[in-house]
């Protein structure tokens, strides 16, 4: 890893002495580890931060393809954290003394994360009061306009693996609210969404893909516009809870970026007519609680 920061023409000698070309002032040093998994293969893109003894962020980055790090640092005492999807934080204190020294961790082990306890296969839906279907995107030539969906409804069937489950959700397209009335009567019209011949966005999934840890892809279809595409969904499972009522319920957090123009609404025709609302990339984010079809809750 030091013999790609130094270049391929070093030498023999330099291999043997890695900080001999590289320029290392005095009053730092160079950190260096390698971020592997139980079974020793290179966790690459985990995320590592060196903290002073304040607790300020002195240094923060990601891993290389190798589970690599390499940075140069002041001369002190530090922190050193190292995380990534599916594994347990690593934290350990490192000292970088003067003299332009190398300091290195060696090898950096992260465990497997405990899983979280999945729900239980049979029928779930969409609980209403306790999830939020949003989305975000640019105002052209401003900054950002935020908005949700009020009305909507959604099933899922869970598998005797997750892997086997399957969702189907319906947004109810009137209900699009963005706080500014003339706004939401605009993207009701043909212009954008038009609810008068498309009422409705819906999407079913295909499948149910465990990325590690409460990690989980559920890619499945959106139609949206009259048209349908293929979209994949970055979920995070955050676990089972029972609820104030008694009600056994389950949270997950997901999100997706959609572009107009797969949905024939041409922005770019819009823009042409004076027509400048929202931008082309769409950023939707979903807060979904599900509990047990049949399930009854009085809220107070």
């Amino acid at each position: 890893m030091i013999s790609r920061l130094l270049g391929r023409g070093t030498t023999a000698k330099q291999r043997k002495n890695p900080l001999s070309g590289l320029s290392v002032p005095p009053d730092a040093g160079l950190l260096t580890c390698r971020v592997l998994d139980p079974v020793s293969e290179p966790v690459r893109q985990a995320e590592y931060t060196l903290s002073d003894g304040q607790g300020r962020k002195i240094v923060k980055g990601e891993t290389d393809p190798f589970g690599g790090v390499a940075t140069m640092v002041p001369v002190g005492e530090y922190r050193m954290s190292v995380s990534a999807d599916g594994f347990s934080p690593y934290r350990g204190n490192v000292a970088v003394t003067e003299g332009g020294n190398l300091v290195t961790l060696g090898d950096v082990t992260l465990q497997f994360a405990p899983t979280l306890p999945l729900p239980e296969a049979g029928e779930w839906e969409i609980e209403a009061a306790h999830t939020r279907i949003g989305f975000s995107a640019r105002h052209i030539g401003l900054g950002r306009v935020y908005g949700r969906f009020d009305n909507f409804a959604g099933a899922i069937r869970i598998g005797g693996a997750v892997e086997d489950s399957a969702m189907h959700v319906v947004l109810d397209a009137a209900s699009i609210n963005t706080n500014v009335r003339m706004r939401d009567d605009h993207l009701r019209s043909a212009d954008f969404l038009d609810v008068e011949h498309f009422p409705t966005l819906e999407f079913y999934s295909d499948r149910f893909v465990h990325r590690g840890g409460a990690n989980w892809a559920i890619t499945g279809g959106l139609t949206l516009h009259g048209v349908t595409r293929t979209v994949n969904l970055d979920a995070q499972y955050n676990g089972i809870r029972v609820g104030m009522e008694g009600e056994t319920r389950a949270a997950v957090r997901a999100t997706t970026e959609l572009h107009r123009e797969d949905y024939t609404i041409n922005w770019q025709s819009m823009l042409a007519r004076g027509i400048a609302v929202v931008g082309s990339s769409i950023k939707i984010e979903l807060d979904i609680q599900i509990v047990p079809k049949g399930t009854e809750l009085e809220f107070k």
